[in-house]
This record gives C-alpha cells, structure tokens and sequence, in this order.
C-alpha cells in the first residue's frame, strides 16, 4: 500500500481507495482525482488484482494506488444513508469509464426510479436499441458503480431476478430495501 502523495502533481495518475462496512458485507470504494469509479463487493485485499488491471488499463502502467484519506467522506456518508433508507438518490461525482455504449446503458440505469425495476429490453428501448436486450445485459454487467448506478433495479423477462456481481442474494437485499422504504403503494415491481 502506498502512501497519499503529498502534492496534487500526479494526481490524474492516480486511485484512491477506502474500504466500508454496509448491510451487504464490505465494499471497496475507489475514486480518481475526476469522481468515484469503482464499487467493488469485498475487502480491497480481495480485489486488489481486479483493481490494479483497471489502473493499469485505464490510467496507465505508471499510475499508483492509494488508501484514501478522506477524499471519499460523502461517498461514503451517502452509501451509509442509502442503506438506512435514508437517500433515494445519490450526487457524489462519478468517473465511469467504457465504451460509449456502455455509459449511455449506465446513464439510462440512473432514470429508473428508486423502488421500481426495470428489464433489459426496458432499458434497450430508453436508450433506441430495442434490439440490443444482450449488449444492455452486457453493460450492465460491467457498470463499475453498483448501487450508486442502480443495475440490481435491473431484471429479466417477466420478472425474474437474474444476474448481479454481487451474487442474487445481495441483489435481492437491494431491491427489498427499497420496496420497504418506498412507501406503500410505490414499490415496484419485485418477484423475491
């Protein structure tokens, strides 16, 4: 582990990381100087290899990673309100990198409404590509920013709760959350 540089030269060079405690086991949060990037399930030690790759892939082979002292304080404090019911709706900065496919299915994930669900093919008719229903489960599956960038709102046909990283039990826990916290009457559509 490395220690924060002291000056802000080589600061794009570079990935913060910070673990937390949540309802759904421990996360890695990870952020460059632009925005949080990444939300790994598990401990940064268990990730560690998937998150150097991304470094080197996306920021370059001369990028360091950093535990994170503090830049990553209203991340966390809106995850930590999110799981107590408290925050539908979140406003850190983000930094997502993919194709230009994937940040438009990513972009189209954050308009489906806290408490309700989405298919596939829903998401592939918002973004006018009705016949793109893989390529969106694709992207999905590679947005960075889970639970930030809701993709566990996002379900199979008729309703079936269908893959997430974080395994369907995780995915469940989510979206049961928040049919509790909707409020009656405003909970979506859920088979669980």
């Amino acid at each position: 582990m490395n220690h924060r540089p002291e000056s802000s030269e080589g600061a794009e060079a570079s990935l913060y990381y910070k673990e937390i405690d949540s309802i759904i086991g421990p996360l890695t949060l990870c952020a460059t100087a632009s925005g949080l990037c990444m939300i790994k399930f598990g401990t940064y030690d268990a990730n560690s290899d998937t998150i150097a790759g991304w470094v080197k892939t996306q920021l370059g082979p001369a990028a360091q990673i950093y535990a994170d002292a503090g830049s990553m304080s209203e991340a966390e404090r809106q995850l930590a309100a999110y799981f107590s019911g408290e925050l539908q709706s979140f406003s850190v900065p983000l930094d997502m990198r993919g194709t230009d496919f994937q940040r438009q299915v990513w972009e189209a994930l954050l308009s489906v409404p806290y408490g309700e669900s989405a298919s596939y093919k829903d998401i592939a008719v918002m973004i006018g590509n009705p016949q793109a229903v893989r390529a969106v489960g694709g992207a999905n599956n590679r947005n960075p920013v889970p639970v930030i960038v809701p993709c566990h709102r996002i379900i199979g046909a008729g309703g079936a709760l269908v893959g997430y990283a974080g395994g369907l039990g995780i995915k469940s826990r989510l979206l049961q959350l928040e049919a509790e916290q909707a409020g009656p009457g405003l909970s979506g559509n859920y088979l669980f």
